[in-house]
Parts: C-alpha cells; structure tokens; sequence
C-alpha cells in the first residue's frame, strides 16, 4: 500500500475503542503514514513522539442559545473537513458509529462543493451498535451512518452479525478483531510490582473497566468476597467511571476496603497487568472484551462472561473459563481451584498468551488493517 494520510476519530478516554484506534494510528505512523487524529482531547494512550503522528483538537462552539446543548457533532464535521483540506487526507476512519460516522458523512458532504473526496471506515466496537443504537432516537441516524461509509469494520463476528440483524445492513462488514502488543503486555520479569500490593502467599485478582454498569463490578467484588474466604488474596480495581463511588460502597460494606485496591485509571497498565495471578471480566454486554485479551497476553488466566464476543478470544477451558455473567458461585468456584493448583493455573497462563500472540497479535491485525485500507482507496 502507498503511503497513505489518515484521518481517526475516536473517543480519546482509556476505554477499548479509544485504545485500539491510538495503537492503530500510532502503528500506521511507525509504517510510514501520515496521521492525524481528531478529537475533542488527547487521545489516553497517544504518548510516544512520531514525526507522523498529528492531533487536532476539536472546540465546540460556545454560544449562549446552546447552552448544555453544544452540537459536538457539527464541530467534529467541521473540523474533520478542515484537516482532510489543509493535509489532504486519503481517508477518515471513524471509531464508533455514533456521532463519528454521522459527523465523518458531514464533512465528506461538505468536502464535495469544494471539489474534495474523501473516503471513510466506520469501525463498530460495540456499545454504539448493542445499546446506543438501538435507542429510538439514534437508530435511524445510526443506520444511515453506518449505511454511507465507504467500508464497515467490526471487531468480533458477534457484533458484525448483531449489526446486520438489528440495522438491516446490506453493505459487507469486515471482521478485524482488536490486537494486543504481546510485546509490551507480557508477563513480569521481576515481583517488584506484585510485592507492592501482594502481602506474603496472598493472590492478586485484577479486573480493568471503565467502571460502567454494564461491566458488571459488583459480581467481581462477590467473587472476591468468596475467594477470600477459602484464599488469601487481594483485588486490584483499575480504572474509574460513573459506578466507581457505587462500587466504593459495596467494598465498604462488606468490609472489604483493606483488601482492595482502587488503583483509578492507569497510562500504563501493562506495568500492572503482569502483577496479577488471574483477571475476572463478567460484563453483561462484551462486543470482544479487549482488557481481557491483553490479561491474556500477560499469561493471566481470564474469569469472564459466555456472552458477546468473548467466544471468539477465550477457549473455555483452555485459555480461560466462561460463565454466566451473575454466577458469582461459579466463577468463585474455579478461580479457588485454579489457586490451589499452581500448575495447573500457570499452564492456562501460558496457553492464553500463546493464543493471543498467535491470534490477535499486534503487527498481524494491523496487516489487515492496511489491506482494508488500501481496499477502499
């Protein structure tokens, strides 16, 4: 593929598609293209310097009239037409439907009176299809944005197929599934970081989110209540969100609080993801689950969901253990085995790690990226 200059536009907070759309930009930069992110702040993991590497902050206009009422959208599509002008982007590529695919359609709409063509991906990550769009007053514009973008990728077979069923889409999605650097998540050289928050024999329980409901936290908390009465161990609680302070009290409550550790959100958290002896996911909704891929990737078994896109990243039984997202019981009930039998819970470890570098490993996934690219150019 030429050299190409690429427009991303992403949410730029540490959740999974603000994470993959940087890693991809920041990748795509090392290769040789030209990128240029568009978004309202930096992107959380936009750290490393790159003469290809661009950011455009976006400023919603602040008018009176608006009030509380900004239209971000509007402001985004204004902006995505002034850089596409002033750098002579080759492509947009918007990561979540709503409101980036509908503000992407805008600027390429905009770009036509000027003589300009721009073309555009819409990569689905999953809440702006499975709950976002499906509310009323977005299913409609979902459906269009989606439906006018010059390619559609989505990053589980799960969330591809939920697309055409609930949106009749009849345009093909490609499936690419999100990546881990194996690289950087890998397991732990030294303790010196388990040592931080690990008491003698104790085990590390870890769960990374963006502490929404639909993560489902206070089942990781139940199952870390039950664990600890069989085990001695402690829970690490990476990441902040709207139920963080709910979730505060459940541990409070059940007079858990010397036990957990709210660590908040991390830069870098594979220098903490390594520390841990086993990773609890039990999300209700879960389009691919990529906090549990890259637990994976650091040789961690993962305790998740049997919902979403999880089949498609964890081996039940091989790489990881899938329940039923409110069987507390259940989940409780393997990581105890897994803690009484060391081997057994390092071989699932190395097992996951394999798997991911085998199957969703950085530079393999971002090959297929280019490809689409250059499918669509």
């Amino acid at each position: 593929m030429k050299k190409a200059t690429i427009g991303i536009v992403c949410y730029p907070t540490p959740g999974g598609s603000g994470v993959i759309a940087t890693e991809l930009g920041k990748s795509l930069a090392r290769l040789g293209h030209k990128v240029h992110f568009i978004t309202h702040g930096l992107p959380a993991r936009l750290d490393t310097f790159n003469e290809n590497l661009f950011f455009h902050k976006v400023e919603p206009g602040d008018y009176p009239v608006f009030q509380q009422f900004t239209p971000y959208s509007l402001s985004l599509a204004v902006k995505i037409r002034e850089v596409a002008m002033q750098y002579d982007l080759d492509i947009v590529h918007s990561h979540y439907a709503i409101p980036y695919a509908t503000s992407a359609f805008l600027a390429k709409e905009m770009l036509k009176t000027a003589g300009r063509e721009l073309k555009s991906i819409t990569t689905l990550h999953g809440t702006d299809i499975t709950l976002v769009g499906l509310m009323p007053s977005f299913h409609e514009i979902t459906r269009f944005s989606i439906g006018v973008s010059d390619g559609i990728t989505a990053v589980s077979q799960f969330l591809a197929k939920e697309t055409i069923e609930a949106f009749k889409i009849d345009k093909p999605i490609q499936v690419i599934h999100n990546f881990v650097d194996c690289n950087e998540f890998s397991p732990a050289l030294d303790g010196s970081v388990r040592r931080r928050y690990a008491r003698g024999e104790e085990r590390l329980i870890v769960h990374v989110s963006n502490f929404r409901k639909v993560k489902n936290i206070p089942v990781v908390v139940e199952v870390f209540a039950r664990v600890r009465e069989v085990t001695p161990c402690r829970l690490l609680l990476v990441g902040d969100g709207p139920e963080r302070e709910a979730i505060e009290r459940i541990v409070d409550e059940r007079n858990l609080c010397p036990h957990v550790e709210f660590l908040g959100d991390r830069e870098f958290i594979s220098d903490i993801l390594p520390a841990g002896d086993l990773f609890v996911l039990p999300s209700e909704h879960e389009s691919f689950g990529l906090a549990a891929l890259e637990a994976m990737s650091c040789a961690m078994p993962v305790v998740a969901s049997n919902i979403g896109g999880l089949h498609e990243v964890i081996e039940d039984g091989e790489t990881g253990f899938l329940f039923d997202p409110h069987d507390a019981e259940a989940m409780s009930a393997i990581i105890i085995e897994l803690f009484a039998d060391e081997a057994r819970r390092k071989g699932i470890g190395l097992r996951a790690r394999e798997r991911a570098k085998r199957d969703f490993g950085k530079d393999k996934i971002i090959g297929q990226y280019v490809e689409y690219y250059e499918s669509i150019l």
